[in-house]
């Protein structure tokens, strides 16, 4: 795959006719699948893009991507040509930063994607840190949206995912910031395995379907509850629990101790055994060896170590 020209000698003369600022837009279509979303990217115009992947379709003499639907799917040349490409794009990039130097008020932004009931706990802390710094960064909380983390991530559009650890894929790097645990919180006074069961339960998910994530924990181990009702938020859960003295809502700690618990509610271990949990940051692979992408994860990890 990565031999197409291998057997060509270098010409250097014909340099002249190769734009070259034409093949990061090539790599953006491909990794995209959109010339409006590539566009965003490389902050140029729709109308810009679109000119200019008809150029490099004539100086590559194949149409390289074709529409279906909404998507920009590549031909066999430009799946063979991409990763050729990519590498020489690379190369070209660290030769030119060689000699560059980075220093932190160069960050001017910071854009993260963060669940809702994640960002009490994670954003104040990370906008305090920076503050301290004295950094002039413009911050921005983005809602989180799972289907398109991959996309948003590779377009730059947000610097970095905050999350419960999950697999986006082999392009998506993780580092934990935050361990956590279920707990149950119940206005009854004593809580078992069996009282557990019996109970009915409250669901907090910002998903219209599918299990919760305790409740793949617990059909792993045979076990299934009563869920009660299921809401999007854990504060409007907490003021259901006050209303029904049987109801049990099950939560990560972490995010429980950003709430306000009313004094007829009891807090219990899980009854039981529930895998913690890993709250943490993610970022494009693509961009681990950027010095302003390290800076940040640097800074961030710092707040949380």
């Amino acid at each position: 795959m990565n031999t197409i020209h291998n057997n060509v000698d270098m010409d250097l003369a014909n340099f002249y006719r190769i734009d070259i600022n034409l093949y990061p837009l090539f790599i953006a279509i491909f990794e995209l699948k959109s010339i409006s979303k590539a566009a965003h990217m490389l902050n140029i115009t729709q109308s810009a893009a679109s000119h200019a992947l008809q150029r490099l379709r004539l100086q590559l003499q194949d149409d390289l991507f074709i529409r279906a639907g909404h998507k920009m799917l590549p031909t066999p040349f430009a799946e063979q040509s991409y990763p050729i490409i990519k590498n020489a794009l690379h190369a070209i990039q660290s030769i030119s930063l060689q000699k560059q130097s980075f220093e932190p008020d160069m960050v001017k932004t910071l854009k993260i994607a963060v669940h809702d009931e994640i960002e009490p706990i994670i954003f104040p802390r990370i906008f305090q840190h920076f503050q301290q710094l004295n950094l002039d960064i413009q911050f921005t909380s983005i809602k989180l949206d799972r289907k398109t983390v991959v996309a948003d991530l590779a377009a730059q559009q947000i610097d970095f995912v905050m999350d419960l650890e999950q697999n986006f894929g082999e392009k998506i790097q993780f580092q934990a910031l935050v361990h956590d645990r279920f707990i149950a919180c119940t206005q009854q006074t004593q809580m078992d395995e069996a009282t557990y069961f019996a109970s009915p339960h409250i669901g907090v998910s910002s998903r219209r379907t599918g299990l919760l994530l305790e409740d793949i924990y617990l059909q792993r181990q045979q076990l299934n509850r009563n869920i009660l009702l299921r809401c999007q938020h854990y504060s409007t859960a907490l003021q259901i629990l006050e209303q029904n003295a049987q109801a049990i809502l099950t939560l990560p700690e972490t995010i429980l101790s950003h709430l306000q618990v009313g004094l007829s509610l009891n807090i219990f271990s899980v009854p039981v055994e529930l895998p913690n949990m890993k709250m943490g940051m993610f970022w494009h692979k693509d961009l681990n060896e950027n010095k302003r992408c390290i800076f940040l994860r640097e800074q961030i990890n710092s707040i949380f170590a």
